[in-house]
């Protein structure tokens, strides 16, 4: 592959197939659920860009969307440790990936990534013994596939051109419900006479990044939404929720092979699902003749087809290509010795919880021939540990009060892209897009493995997604993530 001449863009795409072929764990839930099949599968998909600027180095970015749950460091370091085997031109630190959130994918955390965000809970741990796949196994496994497929996205770059413009779609809902005594709870009823108020703000634009070839013929596009994709969160089956019915809604429409680079923006308190007028919104779905996922889809495929035709009055071959990464040291949640002695109590009610149904099976172990035996006493083991955790970080306060995380900030011509590892409040993501330099802004989140990462607002209401469990870094760290994503996006700019 020859070299780029100056500011001229060189794209790649490429994709994986990331499906597993035997049972896994499927992630997104306390309860452990065994894989029963594969609803859709799960990929990976790369876009590669590499740009030299006039009088410049040469500058890349290597973008990777999977349906995963989030990006653990063992994920993330076992692609890089691969392309520096098989691919030794490129910088692995190019190279960043986000997961959609999809709440039906393979387990893919292992032990080693806990401690960097909760600690203690070790997502593969059950309780019990369960005939899967090991996560570590499916770790290795998809690793591989998605570095081979970062390789062919970068092997595969050519001259071509970018655009880009922004739609919107209702596809995110606030998920925190707010009484009228002051509390906040995560998919609280709203049919309650205490029902005050949703506790926050949604952001249903749709950012979109198009990607041309010389002959202005579309190749791909990078699709950025503020919503998780978990409409099918509770199935027992492998699937990447809506965005597979998006992908299959777009290229109906767009063309047969036209990547899709799905992208969560900020939005840690925001779901799809819907908790005001849901019976309404049901009605709707059934008089068209569609799931809730094909009517995201078609949301989202309606707001692409419609501002496409304006994306292409403006499309630049030679765009300024400039990709910072930084290890951002952000203040941890400071927790105190009332929130141990809490967190202590509820872990020993689930202690007892769980050595009792032990001991059932252990008595009856005709009971592992039900269908799906293991979520209880699963339940009981993991939010055991989700407590226990709190202490462990109590004590890590003590002699690490900071907690380091990666951040990616992009500069694309007049588009910044700024990643984030966690499930980061849409309130923050709002003030890093309304201070941006950029003309357009995209946050991504999920670049990571971290979780929770709440406004004050929400500490004070409590509930799940907010409470010392949760929440390894809270709202002073996340203005400390603002105010450092906007000084690089500002330094891209001078």
């Amino acid at each position: 592959m020859n070299k780029p001449s100056n500011n001229e863009i060189r794209i790649g795409w490429a994709s994986a197939d990331l499906t597993p072929d035997q049972p896994v764990l499927v992630t997104g839930q306390f309860h452990a659920r065994v894989s029963e099949g594969v609803m859709d599968p799960v990929t990976a998909t790369v876009l590669a860009l590499e740009s030299a600027r006039r009088g410049g180095p040469r500058d890349c970015a290597v973008m990777v969307s999977c349906d995963l749950v989030a990006i653990p460091d063992g994920l993330r370091d076992a692609v890089r440790a691969q392309l520096i085997k098989n691919l030794p031109e490129l910088d692995p630190k190019c190279v960043f990936l986000n997961a959609t959130h999809t709440h039906t994918g393979p387990e893919i955390r292992v032990e080693s990534d806990t401690l960097q965000t909760g600690g203690g809970n070790v997502p593969d741990r059950m309780g019990v013994e369960l005939e899967v796949m090991a996560p570590a196994d499916y770790v290795t496994f998809t690793s591989m596939r998605i570095a081979e497929a970062v390789a062919k996205a970068w092997k595969s770059r050519a001259p071509g051109m970018i655009g880009f413009g922004l739609g919107q779609a209702v596809v995110g809902h606030n998920r925190r419900i707010t009484y009228y005594d002051g509390t906040t709870k995560m998919y609280g009823k709203t049919d309650d006479p205490e029902f005050s108020h949703v506790e926050g703000y949604e952001d249903h634009s749709v950012n979109l990044l198009c990607t041309y070839d010389k002959d202005k013929k579309p190749t791909g596009m990078i699709v950025n939404v503020a919503c998780p994709s978990q409409v099918s969160e509770n199935a027992f089956q492998i699937s990447a929720d809506f965005w597979h019915d998006t992908r299959v809604e777009l290229r109906r429409r767009l063309g047969a092979n036209l990547f899709i680079l799905a992208q969560n923006s900020a939005g840690g308190d925001q779901s799809p699902h819907i908790l005001v007028g849901k019976g309404t919104e049901e009605r709707m779905w059934r008089l068209m003749g569609r799931t809730q996922r094909q009517d995201i889809a078609a949301r989202i495929a309606d707001t692409v087809t419609a501002t496409l035709p304006f994306i292409e009055k403006e499309l630049d071959a030679n765009p300024r290509l400039v990709h910072r990464v930084e290890t951002v040291e952000l203040s941890r949640r400071l927790l105190t010795e009332q929130d141990v002695k809490e967190s202590l109590v509820e872990a020993e009610k689930l202690r007892a919880q769980y050595e009792e149904l032990r001991r059932e099976l252990e008595a009856h172990p005709e009971l592992r021939q039900k269908p799906r035996w293991y979520t209880g006493i699963t339940a009981a083991y993991r939010r055991m540990n989700w407590y226990k955790a709190v202490v462990e970080r109590f004590e890590r306060q003590k002699t690490q009060p900071k907690l380091p995380i990666e951040v990616h900030v992009l500069r694309l011509g007049d588009v910044a892209i700024a990643t984030n590892p966690f499930e980061y409040y849409l309130d923050f993501g709002l003030q890093i897009k309304a201070r941006s330099k950029a003309v357009q802004t995209f946050l991504v989140q999920h670049v990571g493995s971290g979780t929770y990462l709440p406004t004050a607002r929400a500490v004070s209401g409590k509930s799940y997604g907010a409470v010392p469990a949760s929440t390894p870094v809270g709202p002073e760290g996340g203005r400390e993530l603002v105010e450092r994503t906007l000084a690089i996006i500002a330094e891209l700019w001078k």
